[in-house]
Parts: C-alpha cells; structure tokens; sequence
C-alpha cells in the first residue's frame, strides 16, 4: 500500500461513525449466570469475598443483565438516573452474592439500561427468576468433568422456549465459567448475535461443587 492510500484509508477510519454509548438505547439483554464455585476458587477465595463463606450454599448467580447491541455493547453509560444506596444494592447479594458485585453491574451496565437503578435490579431479578436452574447443578456435591455441551443441554431441557442459537456456555481455565442466555428489552427468549455465541468446545470442562 502507497504512503497515499495509507493516508487516505487512516482518514476514512477517523471519519467514520462511532456508535455512541447513550443510556437507554440497545437492542437486547445477555443474562448471564457464573457457576459461583468457579469463581470463589479461581478469584474470590483470595478475595475474602462473602460469596464464598460455606454458608452460602451457592450455585449459579446472576452475574449481570447487560445491554448489547447487535454487534458489541455499551457500558460505562451516562445517566441522570440515581445512583442505587448501599442498601439497595445489598439487597441483591441472594442472587449476585455480593452487594459490591451488584453496584459494580449497575456502574457498567445497568447505567446503559435507560432505567431506574431500582427498575434495572427489579428487571434483573426478573430475567434471573424466569430462568429455570437444572436441578442437577443445585444438587452438585462432588467436582464433576464433563463436555461443556452438556450444561447447555441441561439448560435447554429445563427451558424449552430457549433455542441453542439463545444461550451460550463459556470456560476459564478449563472450567464452566458462565450460561449466557439472550433475551428481548421485554425479556423474551430470543437468538443471540454472532459475537455472542462462542460455545465452550471442552469435552472435560470442570465443575466443582457447591459448598
């Protein structure tokens, strides 16, 4: 390439449009729910973070709801909405495990949601409830290898209005990190984009127990 094409093809990137991040426009959710187990070994036990006591008893939390575009997704939005109070985000620790990690989504994510900080948690809550959790996982008590595709299956079993082309499994360092389960603004089931569906191709992807 000349030195006057290089310039040329450096100014049509300058000129091109950048999506803005504005609160309240996107095209749909990604719920994502991490196998807490995984978490607490591979982060949180160093931590300290409360998720992790042995009291807790547990299995998939909701990691976040975030806004997605298509292609890509906005965070850090800006917003006149009110930041959530210490004893709002609190109240999500059943399902988030900790206060700390529902703010920090909030911050992210939900300030790109165009709601409410008590809307964005209400909906959240919501998507996380209408999301059946196989009853297989709840009862996990020994650490399991198994082929990704598997968790996937159970999911789609337990959730018939889910397609296959509607959630994903992902991995980190060799285990099940995450069920990522696509929704519509209105939390219906629906496909996920293309940069979304990157399934976990492990065939002894690990999965260690509830505490």
């Amino acid at each position: 390439m000349t030195l006057a094409a290089r310039a040329i093809a450096a100014l049509a990137l300058l000129a091109s449009p950048l999506r803005a991040e504005t609160a309240g426009e996107f095209d749909y959710y990604v719920v994502s729910l991490s196998w807490s187990p995984g978490w607490c070994a591979r982060e949180g036990d160093a931590r300290g973070s409360a998720q992790c006591d042995e009291d807790r008893d547990l299995g998939w939390v909701l990691h976040g709801l975030w806004p997605q575009y298509e292609t890509g997704w906005p965070d850090y939005c800006d917003t006149g909405a009110r930041p959530p109070s210490r004893r709002d985000t609190g109240a999500m620790a059943d399902i988030m495990g900790t206060g700390g990690s529902a703010w920090h989504q909030w911050k992210k994510h939900g300030t790109c949601s165009g709601l409410s900080s008590e809307t964005y948690f209400d909906t959240a809550r919501a998507a996380f409830a209408q999301i059946e959790r196989p009853e297989e996982f709840r009862r996990l008590n020994d650490e399991i290898t198994l082929p990704a595709a598997v968790v996937e299956q159970a999911f789609l079993r337990d959730n018939p209005d889910l397609s296959a082309d509607g959630l994903t499994v992902t991995c980190r360092e060799g285990m099940v990190q995450e069920v990522r389960i696509c929704l519509t603004r209105d939390l219906a089931p629906r496909d996920c984009g293309a940069d979304v569906i990157r399934d976990c191709a492990l065939s002894d992807a690990l999965m260690l127990p509830i505490r």
